[in-house]
C-alpha cells in the first residue's frame, strides 16, 4: 500500500484524522514512535526549524524539498502531508512542486491562494490571488500529479480578507477542478464549519491553531461539524522552544538541569542500536576475514 493509499483509508476512517505538524527528520520520528499515523510537515515549522525565520515566503522550494527527503527518511513509508504554500510561483511552478514532492513520496500536499510572498495564515498582512488564478493552480496541481499521485489539498486564506462568501465560492471551485480535500484557513463559528462541510461532498481540513481569543474546537467537535482532517502545525515546535529555551536559560545561570532522558535514551531515539547492529553484520576481522 502506497503512502497515498493508506492517507485515504485513514481518512475514510470514522472520526477526525489529527496530524501532528512535524518540522525535521527527528521530530517525525517521534511522532511516528508515538503512534500516529501520519503527520504533517508545515511551513511554519520547517522554516523556523531550518532557517531561524518567519513562514513569509522566506524559504525556498530546493530547502523545504531537502527537509521533507530527509522526513521520507525516516518515515517508513508512513504518509506525510506537506505544505506546498503557494507552489512557488505560478501555475508551471506548481506543477514542479508537485511533481518534485510526489517523487519524495509524499501522501498529500497543501496549495494556497495567497499571494506570493506568502505568509503563515494566521498572522496579518495576507493577499490573494483572483478566484480564477486560484482555480488553475489547483487544475494545474491536479494534472501534475495525475492517477496515482498524492492527494491535492487546495486551501484558501479569502476568509479573512475577502470574507466568508468568497472563501465559500473558492472552496467549490476547487472542488470541480478536482481537489481532495478542501481547507479553508479560519471559518469563524459553528455556523460556517458546518455549512462548509455540507454544502461540500470533498472532506473539509481545519487548523487547530490556538492564535485567537477562544481555543480551538477539540476534535469532537470538528468530527461533529463534518471535519475529517485537523492539522496541528506549531504544536511539537512549541513544545520543543519551550524546553530548548528552560534548559538553556538555566544553564546559563550556571545550574545544568536534569536531564528528561537518559543519554541512552537519546541514542536509542536516534538510531544508534540499529546503526551497531549494522555495523556488526558488515564488521572485517583484522585478519582481512569476515568477522563473526
Amino acid at each position: 500500500m502506497t503512502p497515498t493509499d493508506r492517507l485515504r483509508e485513514l481518512i475514510r476512517q470514522p472520526g477526525i484524522l489529527q496530524l501532528p505538524g512535524c518540522f525535521d527528520p527527528l521530530s517525525t520520528k517521534i511522532a511516528f514512535e508515538a503512534g500516529f499515523d501520519a503527520v504533517f510537515l508545515g511551513g511554519f515549522g520547517i522554516s523556523a526549524a531550518r532557517l531561524g525565520l518567519p513562514d513569509t515566503g522566506l524559504i525556498s522550494f530546493a530547502e523545504v524539498l531537502d527537509t521533507v527527503r530527509n522526513c521520507a527518511g525516516v518515515s517508513g513509508r508512513k504518509p506525510l502531508v506537506v505544505d506546498g504554500d503557494t507552489g512557488f510561483g505560478n501555475a508551471i511552478n506548481v506543477r514542479r512542486t508537485v511533481q518534485e514532492l510526489a517523487r519524495a513520496g509524499v501522501a498529500a500536499i497543501t496549495i494556497e491562494d495567497q499571494v506570493s510572498p506568502k505568509r503563515c495564515g494566521h498572522t496579518r498582512g495576507k493577499q490573494v490571488v483572483s478566484r480564477e488564478e486560484a482555480s488553475m493552480k489547483i487544475r494545474a496541481a491536479v494534472e501534475a500529479r495525475g492517477q496515482d499521485g498524492p492527494l491535492i489539498i487546495a486551501r484558501t486564506d479569502a476568509r479573512s480578507v475577502l470574507g466568508f462568501e468568497e472563501a465559500w465560492q473558492r472552496c467549490k471551485a476547487f472542488e470541480s477542478e478536482g481537489a481532495d480535500l478542501i481547507f479553508m484557513e479560519g471559518p469563524r463559528g459553528r455556523d460556517e464549519m458546518e455549512l462548509l462541510c455540507r454544502s461540500l461532498k470533498t472532506p473539509c481540513v481545519f487548523n487547530m491553531v490556538n492564535a485567537g481569543d477562544a481555543p480551538p474546537p477539540t476534535a469532537r467537535e470538528l468530527a461533529s461539524a463534518g471535519f475529517k482532517v485537523g492539522l496541528l502545525p506549531v504544536d511539537l515546535l512549541s513544545a520543543s522552544v519551550a524546553a530548548m529555551r528552560h534548559a538553556a536559560a538555566a544553564i546559563a545561570s550556571g545550574v545544568r538541569p536534569e536531564a528528561p532522558i537518559s543519554f541512552a535514551e537519546l541514542q536509542s531515539v536516534v538510531g544508534f542500536p540499529e546503526y551497531f547492529d549494522e555495523e556488526k553484520k558488515y564488521a572485517i576481522a583484522s585478519d582481512g576475514g569476515q568477522a563473526t
